[in-house]
């Protein structure tokens, strides 16, 4: 049974969350703070982490900073209506995902399995796959780790599936709707949000010049390119 962690203040809002996600053979612990939710993950094997925004003492925010220093797991967060500052926020601090409240719970339960599909699925290719060699950057999607000049580290899963989308199709000018398809499996809505927030946290984290990318390159009012000259 796979199983995940909910961070949230709201004690109903969990309750219901893993009353419906037992259904779908989805386990999940619940707590209330930032902190508490941080020991649990360093305790306890997870497929995902829901994270609320607004939470007593560590918010959101700083909580996803400690997640991201420790670990790679999907974070899916949720949002206050039309807060489209925290969306952006959460994404480039690197969330893999966000809902805004109120949300139908057949969307959330949709958003969590295809996070935990995807997370399991690259989980299970370990040592199957060849690594991508590049000037300056390797990819190794058997253990999905990232290899830039002399730095090697693990990605975000959303990170770690975009930029191995776009390198293996290298030269190729992709659309923002066959990004969202290929690295979310899910229809594309015109909300390119995510993209745009993950591909500046690759920049930050892959090139010496975040403003003029070596690796994946704009194609203005297009998408993106990954450069056929590296």
């Amino acid at each position: 049974m796979n199983k995940i962690l909910i961070i949230d203040d709201d004690k109903e809002l969990c309750a219901l969350i893993r009353q419906s996600i037992l259904t779908e053979n989805i386990d999940a612990d619940c707590c209330c703070r930032g902190s508490d939710g941080l020991n649990k993950l360093r305790a306890n094997e997870y497929q995902l982490v829901i994270l609320d925004v607004m939470m007593p003492g560590m918010d959101g925010f700083e909580t996803l900073e400690q997640i991201r220093a420790e670990s790679s797991l999907p974070v899916l967060m949720f949002t206050s209506k039309d807060d489209s500052i925290s969306k952006v926020r959460g994404l480039r601090a690197g969330a893999d995902d966000y809902l805004t409240k109120p949300f139908d719970m057949d969307e959330l339960i949709a958003r969590i399995l295809s996070l935990i599909r995807r997370y399991t699925r690259f989980n299970r290719q370990e040592g199957r796959t060849k690594a991508l060699s590049f000037d300056g950057l390797t990819i190794d999607p058997g253990s999905r780790l990232v290899t830039a000049g002399e730095e090697t580290f693990a990605l975000p899963p959303k990170e770690f599936d975009l930029l191995l989308y776009c390198a293996e199709n290298q030269g190729r000018i992709l659309t923002k709707q066959q990004i969202y398809e290929a690295v979310w499996g899910e229809e594309y809505f015109y909300d390119d949000s995510n993209i745009m927030a993950i591909i500046s946290r690759l920049r930050k984290k892959l090139e010496t010049d975040p403003g003029n990318p070596r690796y994946i390159q704009t194609v203005k009012g297009i998408g993106y390119r990954f450069n056929r000259e590296v």
